[in-house]
């Protein structure tokens, strides 16, 4: 179809909805919903957004679609005054409690010719609401430039007694600065922040982070879109005000006055919401971090050209060997030097290749290998290859060294790190965030019950099978405590090693450690030899190097119910959950006890 004809179909196509916008408007075709807003303190409806619905069965039902019409054609203010008048009217006729949160985009909020601010007022007034009870939402549909006029027009409404709410923080082109220049009385989090937040970690900082910010100038949050109660309870966890969104009320023309009963008793209810943890540090970190480029000699070079070199560089420990980029071995500074003080060795061997004194099985790793890999390979080793260090290579060819000082620094950062935030190997958070949730639970007043998790012969199993295996068993216990503990509800901390803690707000704690125990029980021959599993256990050598022989691992559950005001810090929990846990080893095979003996501590 040739170019100008599609013109004119475009053309016609804006005249018919230009002339159809104008007849909703001329006929008052639009539909007012409601939205409760609620307290989060009190479970109490405290006002409703006025929402808008173009014509049923309309290519303009969805106000995206009628406002984008109302912009192409220029009739954008007209289409928002009919809006709020609707809106306004509707209201009054329900009489609905608390305040209207009434949508205004920041253009029609500023006067289009002197005087015109106070064609609002008498609207409202004419319908007999009081300005008091009218909160000025802006809703930022395009950049907004002039801050000086818009601070003028606020300042303005004010005045009047409106208060101003700014929607959708996060989301617009400058609803930051906006909330800098007006100082409203409430902002609304986008709900791209709110959804999911009970599982993103960085959703969570970031409300947090506005949750402080507004505290600081006196504003109050309001957070929509919220559609689960495990995202209501951590919102409510972290001191937001107000929230809005289906799991509360959906938008509707006669909207309900309460909230419904099981939103209020999961607000009404003591306890604390399970916040999301931070991933664990990346233990895909590669040993290319560790390179150190050293110059590698050829095989053709002589010992006593060697033995020069090292004289020549007192800090060089290590000599790499290398034959057409392919890594042969090392040569020790400390081997070299043996050999040469010994009577006639130098006269002996000083001409001959360095290959005499070359270690030809020298701990060979590629670029990509991660860190943890390699340290399992150096813990396996001979100990002579701490000292040596590692030879790097890219598929084959020679990089360069890393030395065994270096990757154990590295490996025990990542270990420090893992046991105070989250465990690399479980992804389970580790002692701080244990410490920081028990703190909420103690200060929320609320019942609970903490199990101290640890395994049976795990040591032993880890000597006989190889740490590899080890891990694999600690990670299949992190999976079954996470798989019978509620995720909104009960906390699954890994302290290190083979010891984890579960803080349950879950009343059936009980019946959740048994099917713990229980498919423990059944999982973990799958570790062990068929030989191993027919008699029950192993033998492995103890500390005094004597053969003992250990049954095959259990896990041994040690619980204290911690009631109110019975403890005040995480570190008198911790001191008594030990305790409790030492006294459940003490059963054999798989255990679960109850402390009972814990009094209430002063």
């Amino acid at each position: 179809m040739p170019a100008a004809n599609l013109t004119h179909l475009h053309a016609d196509g804006d005249r018919l909805t230009a002339a159809y916008l104008r007849d909703i408007l001329a006929r008052r075709q639009l539909t007012a919903l409601f939205q409760p807003i609620i307290h989060m303190g009190t479970g109490d409806i405290v006002g409703y957004e006025g929402l808008i619905r173009g014509p049923s069965d309309s290519p303009l039902h969805a106000p995206m679609s009628l406002f984008k019409a109302a912009r192409d054609n220029g009739l954008m203010r007209e289409v928002e005054s009919l809006c709020r008048r609707v809106v306004l009217e509707r209201f009054a006729e329900l009489a609905l409690p608390g305040r209207l949160f009434l949508n205004v985009s920041p253009d029609c909020l500023l006067p289009q010719r002197p005087g015109s601010h106070g064609e609002t007022l008498d609207t409202i007034r004419q319908i007999g609401i009081a300005p008091e009870r009218v909160i000025i939402e802006l809703t930022e549909n395009q950049p907004t430039y002039d801050y000086a006029l818009m601070r003028d027009a606020v300042l303005h409404y004010r005045d009047m007694g409106f208060g101003i709410a700014i929607d959708d923080l996060g989301e617009g082109f400058s609803s930051l600065r906006l909330w800098s220049e007006l100082r409203p009385e409430y902002v609304k989090i986008d709900m791209h922040f709110i959804q999911g937040i009970n599982h993103d970690a960085v959703k969570l900082q970031f409300v947090r982070s506005i949750q402080q910010i507004a505290e600081k100038s006196d504003t109050l949050v309001i957070a929509e879109g919220i559609e689960t109660q495990a995202e209501l309870l951590v919102l409510r966890d972290l001191g937001i005000g107000f929230a809005q969104g289906y799991h509360l009320g959906r938008p509707h023309p006669t909207p309900a006055r309460a909230l419904p009963a099981e939103v209020a008793q999961a607000l009404s209810r003591n306890g604390v919401a399970v916040y999301p943890q931070r991933q664990a540090e990346n233990t895909s970190v590669s040993i290319l971090k560790l390179l150190h480029r050293v110059a590698a000699v050829p095989p053709s070079m002589t010992n006593n050209e060697v033995y020069e070199l090292f004289l020549r560089e007192p800090k060089l420990l290590i000599v790499p060997v290398v034959d057409e980029d392919v890594p042969l071995g090392l040569i020790s500074r400390f081997d070299v030097i043996e050999h040469f003080a010994r009577p006639y060795q130098r006269e002996l061997y000083g001409k001959k290749s360095c290959r005499q004194f070359m270690d030809s099985t020298p701990l060979i790793a590629d670029k990509d290998t991660s860190l943890q890999d390699l340290s399992y390979r150096m813990v396996e080793s001979d100990a002579h290859h701490l000292f040596n260090g590692f030879i790097i290579t890219d598929e084959g060819r020679y990089l360069g060294m890393g030395t065994g000082h270096d990757l154990m620094r590295e490996i025990t950062q990542m270990q420090i790190n893992a046991a105070r935030y989250a465990n690399p190997l479980t992804q389970l958070p580790g002692n701080v965030p244990i410490n920081e949730h028990i703190d909420r639970l103690l200060a929320s007043g609320t019942r609970f019950w903490v199990c101290y998790c640890d395994l049976d012969h795990f040591k032993p199993f880890n000597d006989v099978y190889g740490y590899r295996r080890g891990d694999d068993v600690i990670q299949l216990a992190g999976r079954i405590l996470s798989g019978h503990c509620d995720p909104d509800r009960d906390f699954v901390g890994h302290i290190g090693g083979d010891d984890f803690m579960l803080l349950f707000q879950s009343e059936d704690w009980e019946s959740r450690c048994a099917a713990i125990l229980a498919e423990f029980a059944g999982s973990i021959t799958a570790f062990y030899s068929n030989d191993d599993c027919e008699r029950g256990g192993y033998f492995s050598e103890d500390r005094q190097g004597r053969k003992v022989f250990y049954s095959l691992m259990s896990l041994s559950l040690g619980v204290i119910k911690v009631e109110p005001r019975q403890y005040y810090s995480h570190h008198q929990i911790a001191t008594s959950a030990a305790e409790a846990k030492k006294q459940a080893k003490k059963i054999h095979g798989n255990s679960l006890f109850l402390d009972r003996r814990q009094e209430p501590q002063r």
